[in-house]
């Protein structure tokens, strides 16, 4: 059995959390002040969220309260506020991050690999030497397929996936979908909320279950980036290690 931690540990632990800590508000701040860069409304909307909300809670903390109590009410407006404004910068931030992304080889592994919640990400398990690729995702809802690419390509590599699949699947329902921006598709930055609204239609605990069995089928994988490539990235080295999978 493990002793106490002696006062050094403890110290070197506080000191590498004030440390994770100061790099969580650099990286923040370093966000804010590149979004702040593109975005010249952000300011502006951030700093009238905040005035609205001291505003409102000012008034009814001076029409229906006393002075004293009033007065808890502007600092409720200030906090509250400041809440607001920082929510609308992280989605400001997201929605930006999503649409240099869009259209990028990795955007959608890169998207499956931000979800939060019992997932299970397995990217490019299909793949072409033009880089559209299958991802698959194991959830509550069962097996989902997210292609990226052509959708004249990766059509087949989904009807070849899903058929492969559905042999150690059994009952479990499967799922496809493509990222894109055209009919019947779902756009890059719609993705998380589209998979999240699948039904749920197995267990938690039958999920580790589920996964063994299709790892076990192992993926005709490209090599894939890890993350959207940047607009014009060559791309030679990449088809060619894709090649010789």
């Amino acid at each position: 059995m493990a002793g106490k931690p002696t006062k050094e540990e403890k110290k070197a632990a506080r000191a590498e959390k004030r440390a994770a800590s100061r790099q969580r508000y650099k990286q923040i701040w370093q966000a804010f002040q590149m979004q702040r860069r593109e975005d010249k409304t952000l300011v502006p909307i951030m700093v009238g969220i905040v005035v609205a909300a001291v505003v409102v809670l000012s008034i009814v903390g001076f029409l229906f309260f006393d002075p004293v109590t009033a007065w808890t009410f502007v600092v409720l407006g200030v906090l509250a506020g400041a809440l607001g404004a920082f929510s609308f910068f992280g989605r400001r931030v997201q929605k930006s991050v999503y649409s240099k992304a869009d259209g990028q080889p990795g955007a959608a592994g890169w998207a499956l690999e931000q979800m939060r919640g019992q997932w299970r990400v397995s990217q490019g398990i299909a793949g072409t030497t033009h880089l559209d690729a299958v991802h698959r995702v194991i959830g509550r809802p069962g097996i989902i397929f997210v292609a990226e690419g052509a959708p004249h390509r990766v059509k087949t590599l989904l009807a070849q996936e899903k058929k492969r699949h559905a042999r150690v699947a059994g009952k479990t329902p499967i799922y496809d979908v493509i990222v894109g921006n055209e009919e019947n598709q779902v756009p890059l930055g719609k993705l998380q909320r589209h998979l999240m609204k699948l039904p749920r239609n197995i267990a938690a605990k039958d999920m580790d279950t589920l996964e063994q069995k299709l790892t076990a089928l192992g993926s005709k994988g490209a090599a894939m980036p890890k993350g959207p490539m940047p607009q014009g990235a060559k791309m030679r080295s990449v088809q060619r290690t894709v090649k010789r999978r």
